[in-house]
C-alpha cells in the first residue's frame, strides 16, 4: 500500500481507502492508474464545464506562460484581466459595472461581503446584518462558513464564526414564509445584504425553488436599500440551464460571485461583480476608504486567460445548444424515478438532476453515503453524493450513452442501499 502525506479534504483518513491516482483527463472523463476509464459525472466538483482538457481552453495556457507568470495586481494590470474583466460585464446581468478579482469561491463571497458592509460604512450610514437562506452553503473561511449552514461541518469553529439571520428555505407551499421573514429583517433598517445562491442550494442538498421567490427578495431589498448577493459560484456558466441563475428571475443582483466554471473549470480563478455605486462608495480622496482586500495570485494573467479562452468558447461554440440537449436528456433519464417509491423529492434545474434516496436516517452522515461512493467507483462512475442525496451534474460534452449509464447504476444502487420498494 502506498503511504502518502497528503491531507485530502472531505476525507476521513480512518475510513477511506487509498487515494486512486488520476494519470489523465479527457472530456468526460478520468484515467486512473491502471488505465480504467472514470465518468466525471460530477464534473469534478462542480467546475469542469465543457469538458477536460478543452483544446481552445488548454492552447490559451500555454500560449500565455510564453509571456507570463504572477504579475502583483496593486501595482500593475494586464491584458488578460481588463480583457476578461469587459467580456464578463458584456455577458453578465446588466447594470453591473465593476470586476474583482479572487482566486476561489470562497474568496469572492468574502469580497463580496466585504464590499457590502464597506458600502453602508463609507455611506455614514453603517449596517452590520447579513441575511442567508436556511440550508444555504459559501464556503469554508470564517466569513463563508459564518454564512453557511450550521452543523457538522463548522461545530468546531463556532467560537469564531459570526451570526447572521437565516430565512427558512421556500419549501412548495413555504414560499410566503420566506418573503415575510426576510421582510421583517429588513424592517429594522439594519440589512446590509442578504446573501444567496440562486434557484438552486448545492452543498445543501441540491435544493431548489422558484424563480419567482428570487425576483420577489430582489424587490423587498430594493424597498429597503438593502444589497442582495447572488452567489453563482455553482450555479454559474449554464448550469441552471441559463448563463446565470439571476436571468431566470430576471434580475441583476448587487453583486455577482463567479468561479468554479469560469476558466472552464481548468485553473482556478474567482471573480467578484459589482454595480458603480458600489465602487463608488469606496471611490474617495481619504485612503480609509479603499477597499482593503487582496490575495497573493489575485487576477493571475494565466488563470485570466484560461477564462478569456472560455468565454470564447461561449461565443463561437454551441455551448448553450449543448446545454438545451443536456438538460432535456437529464429531464428523460430522471422521469423513470419520479414515481419511484425508493426515492423522494425528485429534482432538476437544468443540467442538474438530484433526488433522495429513502433511508432509515438522511442527511450528509448518511451511513448509506459511502456505500453509495463505494458502489459507483466500482462501476467506472465519479458519483459522490451527498449522504442520501444522489446528483448528477455532468459536463456539457457526455453522450446519452454515458449518461444512461450514471442512471442505470442509480437504480442499481436503489434496489441494494434503499429502504423504500418499488
Amino acid at each position: 500500500m502506498r503511504h502518502s502525506t497528503v491531507w485530502y479534504p472531505f476525507t476521513q483518513h480512518a475510513l477511506e481507502p487509498p487515494m486512486r491516482r488520476i494519470v489523465g483527463t479527457e472530456g468526460a472523463y478520468l484515467v486512473d492508474e491502471d488505465g480504467a476509464s472514470i465518468l466525471d459525472a460530477i464534473s469534478s466538483w462542480w467546475v469542469i464545464t465543457h469538458g477536460h482538457r478543452h483544446p481552445v481552453v488548454m492552447e490559451a495556457i500555454r500560449k500565455a506562460t510564453e509571456t507570463y507568470d504572477q504579475i502583483i495586481f496593486a501595482e500593475y494590470t494586464h491584458a488578460p484581466a481588463e480583457e476578461l474583466a469587459r467580456g464578463l460585464i458584456e455577458i453578465a446581468p446588466p447594470g453591473l459595472a465593476h470586476v474583482f478579482y479572487s482566486d476561489s469561491g470562497s474568496t469572492a463571497v468574502e469580497v463580496a461581503l466585504k464590499m457590502a458592509l464597506g458600502f453602508f460604512h463609507n455611506g455614514g450610514h453603517p449596517r452590520n446584518r447579513i441575511c442567508v437562506l436556511e440550508h444555504g452553503y459559501h464556503g469554508d473561511t470564517i466569513g463563508t462558513m459564518s454564512t453557511g449552514e450550521r452543523g457538522v461541518f463548522n461545530a468546531a469553529y463556532a467560537p469564531l464564526l459570526f451570526s447572521v439571520d437565516r430565512l427558512p428555505f421556500p419549501d412548495p407551499g413555504r414560499e410566503q414564509a420566506t418573503l415575510d421573514a426576510f421582510e421583517t429583517a429588513c424592517a429594522s433598517g439594519e440589512v446590509a445584504a442578504l446573501l444567496i445562491e440562486p434557484l438552486l442550494l448545492g452543498a445543501g442538498g441540491m435544493k431548489t425553488y422558484p424563480a419567482s421567490v428570487l425576483s420577489e427578495l430582489k424587490r423587498i431589498a430594493e424597498r429597503h436599500s438593502s444589497l442582495l448577493i447572488a452567489d453563482e459560484v455553482m450555479t454559474g456558466w449554464g448550469r441552471t440551464g441559463s448563463l446565470f441563475a439571476c436571468e431566470q428571475a430576471s434580475i441583476t443582483p448587487d453583486i455577482l460571485c463567479t468561479s468554479k466554471g469560469m476558466t472552464g473549470g481548468v485553473l482556478p480563478l474567482a471573480a467578484t461583480l459589482c454595480t458603480g455605486q458600489i465602487f463608488e462608495a469606496h471611490l474617495s480622496p481619504d485612503r480609509r476608504k479603499t477597499f482593503f482586500h487582496s490575495s497573493s495570485y489575485t487576477a493571475n494573467p494565466i488563470a485570466c486567460a484560461a477564462a478569456l479562452a472560455n468565454l470564447a468558447v461561449w461565443k463561437g461554440e454551441p455551448v448553450r445548444e449543448r446545454i438545451e440537449v443536456l438538460t432535456e436528456r437529464q429531464r428523460q433519464q430522471i422521469a423513470r424515478f419520479a414515481e419511484d417509491l425508493r426515492f423522494v423529492n425528485v429534482r432538476q434545474r437544468g443540467t442538474i438532476a438530484a433526488l433522495d434516496l429513502k433511508v432509515p436516517a438522511g442527511g450528509y452522515l448518511a451511513e448509506v453515503g459511502p456505500r453509495l461512493k463505494a458502489f459507483f467507483r466500482e462501476r467506472g462512475l465519479l458519483i459522490r453524493p451527498l449522504g442520501n442525496v444522489i446528483y448528477l451534474m455532468p459536463p456539457y460534452c457526455i453522450t446519452e450513452d454515458d449518461l444512461q449509464r450514471a442512471y442505470d447504476a442509480i437504480d442499481e444502487a436503489a434496489s441494494l442501499f434503499g429502504a423504500g420498494r418499488l
